[in-house]
Order: C-alpha cells, then sequence, then structure tokens
C-alpha cells in the first residue's frame, strides 16, 4: 500500500460522538453537556469538519445544544429502519434535522444496506432522492457490510456515498478491490469501525466471546507492533487515513481527552510496517 499522506491527515477524519454512560463521562447532566461543548470544539479546533450521528438515543438532540456558533461542521444522519415503512424513514430524517437544530444535513445514510435490499428499498431510495432534490440534504448513501456487496448495490442505486466496515485487522475492502470499484464509481468513500470495536485494545480475556477464536492472532499483531514500536491507534489510524479511496474516516470518541489522543495517533509519521501481515485471517479465507 502506498502511504502518501494528505496535507492533514485531519482532513479525512471524521468524528462519531458515544454519549453511552458506560463510555462518556461525567454522569452528571451539566457536565455531560459541558464535556460534549469541549469534544466539539476540540474537533472544530483541530480541522475536523464531518461529525456522523444516529437516530437512537438522546445523541442529536445533544449534539444540537452543544454546537460551537458558527458550526463548522458537516453532519451525516442515519436512517431508522424500513420496518414501519417509508413515510417514518423521511419523518424521522426530518425529525434528525430538527433535533440537530440544523436546516440541512450534509449526508443521509440508509443504515443497512438490507433496507435497499428488500421489496421497498426502491421506495426508499426514491424517498432518499426526494429529500436530496428538496436541499434537506446534500449528499444520500447508505451504510455496508462486505458480505452485503457493496459494489454491486452501489452500481444499482448509484449512491454519492457508501459507508463501510475497514480497518487493520479486516482489510478484505481494499485487498478484494472493492474500494476501487466503488471509487471508480465516482462515490465517496467513509470507512467505518477503524477501531475493529477496540480489538486491538483488548487481552484474550477480555475479547467479546465471536472474537475469542481469533486471540491468538490478535496476540501476535499486537507483539508485531510492539516491535515495530508502534502503538495500535497510530498503526490503525495510519492504515485507514491512508487508503487513496476512502474519502472519509469514521472514528467514535467520547471525550475531548480520546479526540486529543486520536489527533496525536493521526498526526504521527506514517510508520513502515508489512500492512498485509496485520490483519486477521478471516473465517472464509
Amino acid at each position: 500500500m502506498n502511504l502518501n499522506r494528505a496535507q492533514s491527515p485531519v482532513e479525512k477524519l471524521a468524528v462519531a460522538i458515544v454519549h453511552e454512560p458506560t463510555r462518556a463521562s461525567p454522569p452528571h447532566a451539566g457536565a455531560r453537556e459541558e464535556s460534549l461543548r469541549i469534544l466539539l470544539q476540540t474537533a472544530g479546533d483541530a480541522g475536523v469538519t464531518l461529525i456522523a450521528t444516529q437516530p437512537g438515543g438522546d445523541g442529536e438532540r445533544l449534539l444540537g445544544q452543544a454546537w460551537p456558533f458558527p458550526s463548522p461542521f458537516h453532519v451525516s444522519v442515519r436512517t431508522v429502519s424500513i420496518a414501519d415503512g417509508v413515510d417514518r424513514v423521511e419523518a424521522r430524517a426530518r425529525r434528525s434535522l430538527e433535533r440537530l437544530g440544523l436546516p440541512r444535513g450534509d449526508v443521509l445514510l440508509a443504515s443497512t444496506a438490507a433496507d435497499l435490499a428488500g421489496a421497498e428499498g426502491r421506495a426508499l431510495w426514491d424517498r432518499m432522492l426526494a429529500l436530496k432534490a428538496r436541499g434537506l440534504f446534500r449528499r444520500i448513501g447508505f451504510c455496508a457490510t462486505m458480505e452485503d456487496g457493496p459494489a454491486l448495490l452501489a452500481r444499482r442505486f448509484q449512491p454519492d456515498v457508501v459507508q463501510l466496515p475497514c480497518n487493520l485487522l479486516d482489510q478484505r475492502p481494499h485487498r478484494t478491490g472493492v474500494l476501487d470499484e466503488l471509487a471508480a464509481l465516482g462515490v465517496d468513500i467513509h470507512a467505518s469501525s477503524v477501531f475493529a470495536d477496540g480489538a486491538l485494545f483488548m487481552s484474550g480475556d477480555v475479547l467479546p466471546a465471536e472474537m475469542a477464536g481469533q486471540a491468538h492472532q490478535l496476540s501476535r499483531i499486537r507483539r508485531r507492533l510492539a516491535e515495530a514500536r508502534v502503538d495500535p491507534m497510530q498503526a490503525t489510524l495510519a492504515y485507514t487515513l491512508n487508503l487513496p479511496q476512502v474519502t472519509a474516516v469514521v472514528a467514535s470518541v467520547a471525550s475531548a481527552a480520546e479526540l486529543r489522543a486520536m489527533l496525536a495517533a493521526a498526526h504521527a509519521p506514517a510508520p513502515a510496517l508489512d500492512w498485509e501481515a496485520l490483519q486477521l485471517e478471516q473465517p472464509d479465507q
């Protein structure tokens, strides 16, 4: 992989803010709001321009109350499930903007590829196109996994944006050519799950059950990074930020302190690593 940095790595960095009390702190409402304002101000001062949101919980309302003024951010919004119909999807997308306190959003993403692949997929997409035509969202797209066949869906729907998991441990989007296929279609690619749910930062005895069988591989990868004197966060961000096809790297943060650590890692010189040797072997390989 050719690791040619952009002028600033922050140009690609997007932030998804974690609001869950187990990770976000402090616990008191007033202090949480102040903590969120500091986080957003830190992001804005650093040059981060994209905030990724989800409709669940109270996160959108909290963000709407905490934006710096004037806000330097563009916002991506995700749809709710199509299970209750396309009218509900549209109403909730509009409601997301209201809760965020914004007249328009940058990106509206269908939350799952399954919603587009189902019987009402075309109706959902047409409704999203209509919201874009009315100027409520500048771009539309969808979230997908490798198993969803994102390139095939992109050829069918011609989205502006596709968001899919891509990280140091799961390099399939890059290695299989999916990123190249999407880029050739003119799609902006947002890489998500860039920290692989924290797998590189966990010891084997605290790994989630579904990853227990990969504990040995993870230990091997951590040892390789330690021998190269490269911090796991630095390696993870260097891999995704320097994929030339990727236009945004969506990383979750819960506090200004976490964001500052991430920014420091992103600005560190790109390490000379055998990137392919640092991925997990996938079960189907």
